[in-house]
């Protein structure tokens, strides 16, 4: 059964909601320009020591006594408003549905491209935290201009994934040859418009190096690398490679204006060597990784940014998930007034049967105004040869923040595993075959903290499996931590994704970016251990479950990327999945 896209039973509650935030929005509007005018980001300070700009203070002083008069004023109508809001939300479901009218006619054949494929399909998420809080509260860490943001994050996102997965050959002792392109179920479109803004903001968060910037096109540099860069309107880049782009399943080798890298003889750059025991790809790109299913953001706490990243992003995948979470004090499940939602964003290239969310209870501090909990997904994939129905599940969360609380994201996680295997359980029809089972989101801990040693011997560990995890308390050699220091987020070493790629691949340079391990009790550590590299935290997983899959179902992890093309734009480096899932259609079951 498709989901209503709106999020009320009816007409009248929708109206009366909109009726009661249209009343609650100025107050709210003129609160949050309140913060950012008394709060300014390390980017904004420097700017202004660079332009001599003496009146800020003046600024400032006028600023706060204009926007504080307009708050009082409108207190009393924000309360009004609040008297219709509040109660809706307990006939509100916690989150709101959008597909796109126009559906890729692809999917009604996808029966045929299992058959097409040899039973054989290529599955890629991303997931990443984007801080897309008010404007007043995201300068707490160091990030501003929300909404700008956020319309620069949906278009980059779709700019990324929309591009083809090309094949690009390489000629070295660890190559094992092409690497190859996807083979996804729906065929890719490349559309010329992605619906987030009719052209990139140039700001200080554009970000667009000088070297390759095409108007509403991915621009390829010219040295072989696969890196690129963001738009610009007013530079003319370097052209794309001399290579058509090749239908689904085809091979193309990646060639630009001087020589392929085949003909160079070296691997991409991008490409990080593997351990000889670890048959995982790394990469560390400055693109986000093509032909992406479905993409789980969190801290998507602000509507009007939930809403830029929907236009942008339901025009390439199609079917999109915000708004999630409970708002004011519910019936069950959450146990506090809740002030913002829980920031959870999924779009999937796929159509979505069935949803569910469940709030965390036992939030605590600045965590329990907001409603973080679980999101569950069940998404139709296809049909067997046998026309069963091909299903895939995927769940995001985003756990408790605060450092040394590690029993109350432990039991998190065992209310979302809970939630989990009673969602499966309840959505499953017995002729359902299930591809993939993927877990992903902000776990808040890392694998390589002592003050994290709690969460990282959970057993959700033994159900999901972490591709960079080596063991417990340590991660394998090619691992990169997925948390930025706040204060220098716009330091020259980490201003664009170009130079953020090459810090995060250099080890000596990446200590003074991500954030370190943090010590148990605040005591001396040593870390890392003899002979291992320095990794730092990595709080972003995606992780995935073999033992709910069919019994003819077999998949492997192809790829995990660490993505830098939203350098500037978030504190939290964004990762990709890219996982081979083969259906052995010789079965009689199938």
């Amino acid at each position: 059964m498709a989901l209503r896209e709106s999020p009320f039973p009816n007409g009248f509650a929708e109206g009366l909601h909109a009726v009661g935030w249209g009343l609650i929005m100025p107050c709210f509007w003129f609160l949050d320009r309140l913060l950012a005018v008394c709060h300014s980001t390390s980017l904004e300070w420097r700017q202004r020591r660079e332009e001599e700009c003496y009146l800020h203070p003046l600024r400032v002083f006028f600023g706060v006594l204009f926007l504080l008069a307009l708050f009082i004023i409108s207190t009393p109508i924000a309360f009004l408003g609040f008297l219709l809001w509040a109660p809706l939300q307990a006939v509100r479901r916690p989150f709101s549905y959008h597909q796109e009218r126009v559906v890729h006619p692809e999917a009604q054949e996808c029966s045929q491209s299992w058959l097409h494929n040899g039973g054989k399909a290529t599955f890629s998420f991303v997931a990443g935290n984007v801080c897309l809080l008010p404007d007043g509260l995201a300068r707490f860490n160091n990030l501003g201009h929300s909404q700008r943001r956020a319309a620069a994050i949906g278009q980059l996102i779709a700019q990324g994934i929309s591009r083809p997965h090309i094949s690009i050959f390489a000629d070295t002792p660890s190559s094992s040859g092409t690497l190859s392109p996807t083979n996804s179920l729906l065929s890719q479109h490349l559309p010329g418009s992605y619906g987030a803004m009719d052209s990139y903001m140039q700001s200080p968060l554009a970000n667009c190096s000088s070297e390759g910037c095409v108007d509403g096109t991915v621009a390829w540099t010219g040295s072989g690398d696969t890196t690129g860069s963001v738009p610009d309107e007013n530079k003319q880049g370097p052209t794309l490679p001399s290579c058509d782009v090749p239908p689904s399943g085809t091979k193309c080798s990646l060639k630009s204006n001087q020589h392929s890298s085949r003909e160079q003889g070296h691997a991409p750059r991008a490409f990080r060597v593997q351990d000889q025991h670890d048959d995982v790809r790394c990469e560390v790109s400055t693109l986000f990784p093509p032909n992406v299913d479905i993409v789980c953001l969190e801290e998507v706490f602000d509507k009007r940014a939930a809403h830029r990243l929907k236009e942008a992003l339901s025009t390439i995948l199609g079917h999109v998930l915000y708004d999630v979470g409970a708002y004011a004090f519910q019936p069950h499940g959450c146990c506090s007034f809740k002030f913002f939602n829980s920031g959870l964003f999924v779009a999937s290239r796929y159509p979505i049967l069935e949803a569910e969310y469940h709030c965390y209870p036992n939030g605590r501090g600045e965590d329990a105004l907001a409603a973080k909990g679980l999101l569950s997904v069940k998404v139709f994939i296809g049909l067997t040869q046998r026309q069963k129905p091909v299903i895939g599940y995927f769940n995001c969360t985003h756990l408790h923040a605060p450092e040394g609380e590690g029993e109350i994201r432990c039991e998190q996680l065992n209310l979302l595993m809970k939630w989990i295997e009673e969602f499966q359980t309840r959505t499953k029809e017995a002729d359902e075959v299930v591809v993939f089972d993927v877990l992903c989101g902000d776990f808040n801990f890392d694998n390589c903290s002592p003050d994290d040693v709690l969460e990282q011997s959970h057993h959700v560990f033994q159900y999901y499996r972490d591709p960079c995890r080596a063991a417990q308390g340590k991660e394998k050699p090619w691992v990169i931590g997925t948390l930025l220091e706040q204060p220098t987020l716009y330091h020259e070493d980490v201003s664009t994704p170009e130079r953020l790629q090459k810090t995060l691949e250099t080890e000596e340079l990446r200590k003074q970016y991500i954030s370190p391990p943090v010590p148990l009790d605040e005591s001396s550590m040593v870390y890392p251990d003899s002979g291992s590299p320095w990794v730092g935290r990595r709080i972003d997983y995606i992780l995935y479950r073999e033992s709910t899959l069919a019994k003819h179902c077999y998949s492997e992890v192809e790829e995990f990327t660490f993505v830098t093309q939203l350098a500037g734009l978030t504190d939290h480096i964004p990762v990709g999945l890219r996982m081979n899932v083969t259906l052995n259609s010789d079965s009689t079951d199938l």
